[in-house]
């Protein structure tokens, strides 16, 4: 097999032999740094999934092994997010109730696996078109109600109470309830590990602030006695690499719907963070062989015991930063996290609950972004009320729930815009053969008597045909003109509906006294209307290349008619 098909199947063959010497040292250095900041994100990620924390060393090591293989990010760090992770949580506590930990393992495992599943037969089935299946501001919206219900899930552990989890207003209530049990302790350790995480990133942006403050909160727990003070601590930490064990089938029936939903999140956040991050010269990765990557490290980490993964924004800028050159940068964060399994797993066991949940919370209130919504609402309201509607989907309906909100408020956005294309009416720029929208501004513009031009713009499709024929009649009988000239040069194609409301549309006006030319179709727009009844009634007589040359032949029929008259 050649050697450019083998690196089609799998891209290390063919970014490899193609690999620099010189580019080791950058991609060593850029390993062990963002492994400082995945390592504690990950364990976190796997808190808020309501799995052991090792779990999150699981998915970071595989996923990393597996992208580095077949992955076409060279900058890309895969390993789990904090919106895959609050996905999780919510169908892996429907499907194990009583939070038995094996049970958990099983579910999350064959979650991983049919996530993987999904992700892989969408790149067979070249997809990756779906990464625009949530449009921007949705996914803004999505993401704040995500980060919201993540910040408030991790208040009861910064203030050392417990409670009944039953929707996000309902935990407001029954925190502010319990406010009263707060443990002193476990609040202002809590707030120490708060303001060092935050005055790090504020302060010292390039140090690895997770893991400097883990590895403080597990000091002062060794040497403390934080447990004797009353502060909860995380507990066992299993050490050693994941064993192999098959998926539990028998829960895919349940977990199915859930797989699909997080399986196009993974790949959202993905391709947004692998098109984020693109060194100058390096090549764009490409979208279905990113489905088949993250695919297939979901499906291997199906066997492993992971908790389902994909590209993270946050740890590809510090890979980026760190100076990475390729995805041998990820291989070498997962030597590290082999390294932390093996010997430094136990000590983990040590870090207060208070300390894990800061980390957690610093990780995941990014996902609450004002400034983006601001910048929505100046450019148009419409999308800022469909952020609102996201966020507010994930808060009162759950995060599944708020994620199929999510999709079907961009599916609902994009028949809107769809169904909304304008129909413009047209003058001429006097002393010009520029034709443009008649406004208020240009008062100036020469319009025709008789002559009524106009410009669709967008394709036509059953959809819009309707409104857009509706809108036509209202102009005609407001105009009354003798002639209408359909400028199509903004009209890309033309659906059958919408060829056959042409259709019926010029006989209607033909009786009318209203004469339909056509100008400036596409080859795609000509193809289709000669293929009908409508080339028939028009003909090249009443077909032009230029919205000037139908104004041309206008005027001269215009001067015979005048002509004609003056003679009678």
């Amino acid at each position: 097999m050649p050697m450019s098909r083998i690196g089609t199947i799998l891209p290390i063959m063919d970014w490899l032999p193609r690999y620099r010497k010189e580019w080791l040292r950058f991609d060593l250095v850029a390993g062990l740094t963002t492994a400082a900041v995945l390592i504690p994100k990950a364990m976190a990620y796997a808190a808020i999934a309501g799995l052991p924390l090792v779990v999150g060393l699981y998915t970071s090591l595989v996923m990393l092994v597996v992208y580095a293989v077949a992955g076409t990010s060279r900058l890309l760090s895969v390993t789990t997010t904090s919106t895959i992770a609050i996905l999780a949580a919510a169908i892996l506590a429907e499907a194990v109730p009583g939070g038995d930990e094996a049970a958990l393992l099983a579910a999350s495992a064959t979650l991983s696996f049919l996530v993987g599943v999904f992700l892989f037969l969408g790149g067979l089935l070249r997809l990756g078109v779906v990464a625009n299946l949530i449009s921007d501001p949705v996914l803004a919206g999505f993401k704040a109600g995500i980060g919201l219900v993540i910040v408030l899930d991790q208040i009861p552990k910064l203030l050392g109470i417990h409670i009944a989890k039953n929707g996000f207003f309902r935990d407001i209530a029954s925190i502010v309830r319990h406010l009263p049990e707060t443990s002193l302790p476990t609040l202002l350790l809590a707030a120490a590990m708060l303001a060092l995480m935050l005055g790090l990133e504020h302060f010292a942006p390039r140090a690895p602030a997770p893991l400097i403050t883990v590895a403080i909160g597990i000091a002062l727990s060794a040497w403390a006695g934080l447990d004797s003070a009353g502060i909860s601590l995380v507990g066992t930490v299993q050490a050693g690499l994941p064993e192999f064990a098959l998926p539990d089938f028998a829960r895919a029936q349940q977990l199915w719907p859930a797989a699909l939903g997080i399986a196009l999140m993974s790949f959202v956040e993905t391709a947004a963070a692998g098109r984020a991050f693109v060194r100058k010269g390096d090549p764009l990765p490409e979208a279905n062989r990113e489905l088949v990557a993250t695919g297939l490290g979901n499906l291997a980490g199906g066997f492993f015991r992971i908790m389902p993964g994909g590209g993270g924004t946050s740890q590809t800028a510090v890979n980026q930063g760190a100076g990475a050159r390729s995805q041998v940068a990820g291989v070498a964060s997962a030597l590290v996290v082999v390294a932390t399994l093996l010997f430094l797993a136990p000590l983990f066991g040590l870090m207060p609950n208070a300390t894990l949940a800061a980390v957690v919370i610093v990780a995941s209130i990014g996902l609450v972004s004002p400034a983006e919504f601001r910048s929505i609402r100046h450019v148009r309201t419409m999308e800022f009320r469909w952020a609102l509607i996201a966020a507010a989907g994930v808060i009162l309906l759950g995060t599944l729930k708020g994620l199929l909100v999510a999709v079907l408020v961009s599916m609902t956005a994009l028949i809107f815009n769809a169904n909304t294309h304008p129909l413009l009416i047209l003058g001429r720029k006097p002393g010009t053969n520029v034709f443009r929208p008649l406004t208020p501004e240009h008062p100036e513009d020469e319009t025709l008597p008789g002559l009524l031009l106009l410009r669709p713009e967008g394709a036509i499709h059953f959809a819009n045909a309707h409104r857009l024929g509706h809108r036509l009649w209202a102009l005609i009988a407001e105009f009354t003109p003798k002639i209408l000239v359909l400028d199509l040069s903004a009209v890309p194609n033309l659906e059958y509906t919408a060829l056959r409301m042409l259709t019926d549309g010029e006989e209607k006006a033909r009786e009318a006294g209203t004469t339909l030319w056509l100008v400036a179709m596409s080859p795609e727009v000509l193809a289709v209307v000669r293929r009908s009844v409508l080339w028939e009634r028009l003909g090249r007589e009443r077909t032009f290349f230029t919205l000037e040359q139908a104004v041309e032949n206008y005027r001269q029929q215009a001067g015979r008619s005048l002509h004609t008259e003056s003679h009678a």
